[in-house]
């Protein structure tokens, strides 16, 4: 079963990995990477994310957000959702390279640290701090949060998202 995180970073994966698709071949893409089919009422909501995070980039507004549960959820369930979203990060950054045939290129050094930073959150856990205190434990999710939240511009301005809108495919 596929999360709304995972589904989300898979999408900004795509695009922080180069991938200029429209909404059509962003969709296909999706679909390939996480083996799944969107139609109808659910291809129309990933077609306003994948705007959306477009937009929140675009004339530096940096508004941007990972699609992650509220703090109305325990933190494990949050600590679970934001290494979902990771993991989709990483997934779509992987297709759309691939699909560029760009695997050996080089990425940039922030890119690339952001990308081993989010191989690690994928793998977070909420830890049991009960020495440290609940609150503590808060504060070190939303100081993650936000790490991620920036990185994760940085991966997809680094790949030209927020500029023009690639041009629509020709029918010759």
């Amino acid at each position: 079963m596929l999360s709304p995180a995972e589904l989300h970073g898979c999408l900004c994966g795509l695009l922080g990995g180069g991938l200029r698709s429209d909404t059509e071949g962003m969709l296909a893409e999706l679909e390939k990477t996480l083996d799944l089919s969107l139609h109808g009422v659910l291809a129309d909501a990933v077609s306003d994310l994948r705007r959306a995070a477009i937009d929140s980039l675009a004339e530096n507004s940096f508004d941007f957000q990972p699609l992650l549960p509220g703090d109305e959820l325990e933190l494990e369930q949050r600590t679970e959702a934001m290494a979902h979203w990771c993991r989709g990060f990483l997934g779509g950054y992987a297709q759309a390279r691939v699909r560029a045939e760009a695997q050996g290129a080089a990425v940039m050094p922030d890119s690339a640290e952001a990308l081993r930073d989010f191989a690690a959150i994928s793998q977070a856990a909420a830890d049991d701090e009960e020495s440290a205190g609940e609150n503590a434990a808060e504060e070190h999710y939303f100081e993650l949060l936000e790490y991620l939240r920036v990185a994760a511009m940085n991966v997809m301005l680094d790949a030209g998202v927020g500029g023009e809108e690639p041009p629509a495919p020709r029918n010759d």
